[in-house]
This record gives structure tokens, sequence and C-alpha cells, in this order.
């Protein structure tokens, strides 16, 4: 299994950016994929998570209305746009393959900041 994230970068409060998780090693459209995020300091947290078909999503409430998941199951890529980013958001973004609880396959992560 392998997960690569990229996308990340330095965006002004207000900006956006979006996320790729490009995943390999296993049947990606089998499984449900999640973001999380790991700011300094700070615990790792479900940010999203979206199943296998990219019928049901979930968000943790910091991100409601301003992040939504995707993935295409052709490419084998998952995706996380971020809009209207806060200086909050500022972390470390992992996707992981899986959907209810973490599974032990993460990415390298891709640092996102968020300042002026």
């Amino acid at each position: 299994v392998q997960l690569v994230e990229s996308g990340g970068g330095l965006v002004q409060p207000g900006g956006s950016l979006r996320l790729s998780c490009s995943a390999s090693g296993f049947t990606f459209s089998s499984y449900g994929m999640s973001w999380y995020r790991q700011a300094t300091g700070k615990e790792r947290e479900l940010v999203a998570r979206i199943n296998n078909l990219g019928v049901t999503t979930n968000y943790a409430d910091s991100v409601k209305g301003r992040f939504t998941i995707s993935r295409d199951n052709a490419k084998n890529t998952v995706y996380l746009q971020m809009n209207s980013l806060k200086p909050e958001d500022t972390a470390v973004y992992y996707c992981n393959k899986g959907y209810y609880f973490p599974s032990d396959y993460w990415g390298q992560g891709t640092q996102v900041t968020v300042s002026s």
C-alpha cells in the first residue's frame, strides 16, 4: 500500500487549496478513504472521510461548509478541496486507507500553512 499526498503549500487566509492523494497497492474502489491533519503540538484529527463509492461523506465540524472530499476511482485518487482557509487550518494533512477507523496505512503528509 502506498499513499502519496500533494497540493499543500502556503496560502493567505480566505484562500483555497486542493489536496490530492494518489493510492496504489490495493483495490482502491473497495475502500473508504479519509483525510486527517495534525497541527504542531496537537493530536492527529479526522478532517473528512468518504466511502468507497463516493456516495457518503462526513466532515469534522470545524471544516463543514468549507472543505469537500471527493474521489476518482478510475484514477485511484482522493481529493480534499479546501476553501475559506483559516490560520487554524495550518497542519500537516494525511490521507488514510480507512473509513470508520484509521488503518495503519498513511501517506507522508503534505504541509498546509495559512498565513498572511
